[in-house]
C-alpha cells in the first residue's frame, strides 16, 4: 500500500510531538515501520489519509463496540453540543449515566465519573486506601491500570518482593507500596497476604487481562481473589475499563459471577469520547468528598458530550436486537448484540486456528466474547510469563502482511483485539483468508 501522506504527517509530527504520537503503542515501535494516519472511520472500517481502507480490529482500543461513527451516538453528541460542550455544573445526563451503570452492574451502588480509565483507577486505589486505612496494594504482572505512579510497577525478584518502578520519574518509594504477583497464581497471593497481614488495602486486577495480549482467569481464580480479600479485610477492585459492558451487559463480573467491592470503567461508557468512572458499594463510595475524607475531583468529569455518547451506546447495546442477514439466528428472541459478538469471536478463533494449523505455525488463540489475541507459541498462555514466550519477530511479519492486505490488528503482540457488532461474517472470512496467506509466508 502507498502511504506517502501518512509518512509526511509522521515526519512533521516528530518535530512537535514526542515520538510523533500521543500514546506510545501508536508509534509502531513493537512491529517496526511507520504508523499510518486515519481521517475517517465507519462501521468496522477505517480509512487512512492516503485513501487506503482497513478492516479494523482495534476499535479505538475498545470503545467502538457498535462500530465507528454509529449514527445514534453521532446524533446524540450533535444534539448535546447544541446546548454547550461543558458546564462545570451538574447536568441531567450525569444522573442518567449513573443510573444506567448502577442498573447494569449489580456490585455498583454509587458511581463517580472521571475523564479517563487511568484517573478512575488512581481514584479507586486512593479510595481503597482511605476506606481500609491500609497502604499496600496488590496488582498482577501484565495487568495495566493506567500510567499512575503507584501502579506503573513491574514485578520484583520474587513473590514477596515489592515492585520496582516501570518508568523513569516514578519514585522507588511509591513502588514499595505495590506488591506485584503473577496472574493466575493462587500460592503467591496466599504468601503475600500472610506476609502483610492487615496491611493490604486491596487487590486491583483486570478480571480478563487485555494489556499483555489476552488471557483468561483459570476456573475458580477470581472466586479465590474474592475470598482472599474478604478474609483479610481488603477490597477487591475490578479494572473493567476494557471488559466493562463488553464481555456482558454487566461486564466480566457478570460473566464470571463475581461481585467486587469497587470497579473502574471507561471506553464504552464514553461512546468514543474521553471518559472514565469508578463505583461500588455505597458505604465505600460515601468516603469520597464531599461526604467523606477522600478527595477526588475533575473539571470535565461528567462532560455532557461524553455522557450523551455513552448513554446512546449503552442504550443501543441494551435494546439492540441483532438484525444482521449474515446469521440465521439474527431474528431469534434473545439473540442480541452480545450474542452476535460471541458468535463472531468463535468464528474468528476457529478460522485463525485453522489458518495456523494449515501453515504449520504454532499459535495459541485466546478469546473471550469480543476480545481476542493470537500468540505465536505452542504453549497455553495464562499470564505474562507465558505471553513472553511468543515469537515476536514472527508477529511483526504477520502484522505487516495483514496491514498491507487491508486488515488492521493492534501493532503489538501484547495487545488485545476487539470485535464490534459492525463486523460481519464476511469480514471474518476475509480476515481468515488473508491470515492464512500471510502465515504461509512467515
Amino acid at each position: 500500500m502507498i502511504r506517502t501522506q501518512s509518512e509526511a504527517l509522521f515526519s512533521e509530527a516528530l518535530q512537535y510531538i514526542p515520538g510523533g504520537v500521543n500514546s506510545p503503542v501508536r508509534a509502531f515501535r513493537a512491529v517496526g515501520g511507520k504508523p499510518f494516519f486515519v481521517n475517517k472511520a465507519k462501521g468496522c472500517r477505517v480509512w487512512d489519509v492516503d485513501g487506503n481502507e482497513y478492516i479494523d480490529y482495534v476499535g479505538t482500543w475498545g470503545p467502538a463496540i457498535l462500530g465507528h461513527a454509529h449514527p445514534k451516538i453521532i446524533a446524540a453528541v450533535k444534539a448535546a453540543a447544541d446546548h454547550g460542550t461543558s458546564f462545570g455544573i451538574p447536568n441531567p445526563a450525569e444522573v442518567t449515566m449513573a443510573k444506567l451503570i448502577c442498573s447494569l452492574v449489580p456490585s455498583v451502588q454509587k458511581v463517580r465519573m472521571t475523564n479517563s480509565g487511568t484517573e478512575a483507577c488512581m481514584s479507586a486505589i486512593r479510595l481503597a486506601r482511605g476506606f481500609t486505612k491500609h497502604d499496600k496494594i496488590i496488582k498482577f504482572d501484565g495487568c495495566y491500570h493506567g500510567h499512575v505512579d503507584s501502579l506503573l510497577v513491574k514485578a520484583g525478584s520474587g513473590a514477596l518482593t515489592f515492585g520496582n518502578p516501570d518508568s523513569a520519574g516514578v519514585p522507588a518509594d511509591f513502588a514499595k507500596l505495590t506488591i506485584v504477583l503473577p496472574y493466575n497464581d493462587t500460592e503467591s497471593v496466599k504468601a503475600a497476604f500472610a506476609a502483610n497481614k492487615k496491611q493490604i488495602a486491596g487487590i486491583i486486577v483486570e478480571p480478563v487481562p487485555g494489556n499483555a495480549g489476552l488471557y483468561l482467569p483459570k476456573p475458580g481464580y477470581l472466586e479465590f481473589l474474592r475470598e482472599s480479600t474478604k478474609a483479610d479485610g481488603a477490597l477487591l477492585i475490578f479494572d473493567e475499563v476494557m471488559t466493562g459492558f463488553r464481555l456482558a451487559p454487566g461486564g466480566a463480573q457478570e460473566r464470571f459471577g463475581i461481585r467486587p467491592d469497587l470497579s473502574t470503567f471507561g471506553k464504552i461508557i464514553g461512546g468514543g469520547l474521553p471518559v472514565g468512572a469508578f463505583g461500588g458499594r455505597a458505604d465505600i463510595m460515601d468516603y469520597l468528598a464531599p461526604l467523606g475524607p477522600v478527595y477526588q475531583a475533575g473539571t470535565l468529569s461528567g462532560n455532557p458530550l461524553a455522557m450523551a455518547a455513552g448513554i446512546a451506546a449503552l442504550e443501543e447495546l441494551g435494546s439492540r436486537a441483532c438484525e444482521s442477514a449474515d446469521h440465521p439466528r439474527s431474528h431469534e428472541r434473545g439473540y442480541d448484540a452480545y450474542g452476535r459478538l460471541e458468535h463472531l469471536g468463535a468464528l474468528l478463533e476457529a478460522g485463525m486456528k485453522d489458518a495456523a494449523k494449515s501453515a504449520g505455525i504454532p499459535m495459541t488463540f485466546n478469546h473471550c466474547g469480543s476480545m481476542f489475541c493470537g500468540y505465536f507459541t505452542s504453549e497455553p498462555v495464562w499470564n505474562l510469563a507465558d505471553a513472553m514466550k511468543a515469537d515476536c519477530e514472527r508477529f511483526k511479519k504477520f502484522f505487516h502482511a495483514m496491514l498491507d492486505a487491508g486488515v488492521y490488528f493492534a501493532p503489538s503482540q501484547f495487545e488485545a483485539g476487539f470485535l464490534s457488532t459492525a463486523h460481519s461474517e464476511a469480514d471474518i472470512a476475509k480476515t481468515v483468508r488473508v491470515a492464512a496467506k500471510a502465515m504461509k509466508q512467515l
